[in-house]
């Protein structure tokens, strides 16, 4: 008693070439003809013979791929090039364009599946957008106006924007504020009275850049004076300012900037 087999339901025989191919993970454009043609003919043989149109069908790729085993046993051909021609070449390229059109019939099944999940309403305005009256009519507002028009009006603009700019102010650079702290200062004094015991106030402004700087550093004497870091004397009127140093360093941390 045979056991019954239940065969998949192929499409036509390419069809079945390629689910063979794909079962094997065979390259495509190297494909073991030999092995091929034992599974398909296995099939063939397994098949119902009910339907003679489809049997047909299947019998002639099984003729083809006779043929092309017994081509491939033989001698290589050689075409007008010198170039060897492979018999499978012509069957490859059927299986290619089958596959292509078998993913294409995949993907707009996909897409039909798609689109019965899409729901369509029929366009319509609102009644209060559809009584809606613009509340100046742009025909009329723009009707004998012209490019030529649009640039003069636009050249006219331009030039009282212009007219309105100070000729002097217009030049006027851009003044920023100058960053010096009180803490820079007591460092710099203090790096400086380690070079001089000795020095005038005189020497010590000319290091500085700018006045505020000046103002600063003289900010920074004061301090230190009160202090007791440093002694200032001036033996005449208008003589230099003689400051030297006591030997005291007074720590900063609580002394803040805008004292």
């Amino acid at each position: 008693m045979g056991i019954p087999v239940k065969l998949e339901v192929f499409e036509g025989p390419l069809d079945l070439l390629l689910h063979l191919i794909d079962k094997n993970k065979i390259d495509i454009y190297d494909i073991p003809i030999v092995e091929i043609t034992n599974q398909y003919m296995e099939y063939i043989r397994n098949m119902q013979r009910e339907d003679l149109n489809i049997m047909s069908e299947f019998l002639v790729m099984a003729a083809t791929l006779l043929d092309i085993k017994c081509r491939m046993l033989l001698p290589k051909e050689v075409n007008d090039e010198g170039e060897e021609e492979d018999p499978r070449q012509e069957l490859v390229e059927q299986l290619l364009q089958y596959k292509m059109y078998k993913y294409i019939a995949y993907e707009l099944k996909d897409r039909e599946m798609d689109s019965d999940m899409v729901l369509y309403k029929s366009p319509s305005i609102p009644e209060e957008i559809e009584k809606y009256v613009e509340p100046v009519d742009l025909d009329k507002l723009l009707g004998d106006l012209t490019l030529q028009k649009l640039n003069s009006i636009f050249k006219d603009v331009m030039k009282r924007q212009t007219d309105k700019i100070d000729p002097v102010r217009s030049k006027f650079g851009k003044i920023e504020k100058e960053e010096v702290t009180l803490s820079d200062k007591f460092t710099y004094i203090h790096s400086y009275m380690r070079d001089h015991k000795t020095f005038s106030f005189r020497q010590l402004l000319e290091k500085q850049h700018s006045k505020m700087h000046i103002v600063v550093t003289f900010l920074a004497i004061l301090e230190m004076m009160k202090l007791g870091e440093i002694r200032v004397e001036q033996e005449e009127t208008c003589g230099d300012i003689m400051i030297e140093t006591t030997g005291v360093v007074i720590e900063r941390t609580e002394v803040s900037d805008g004292n």
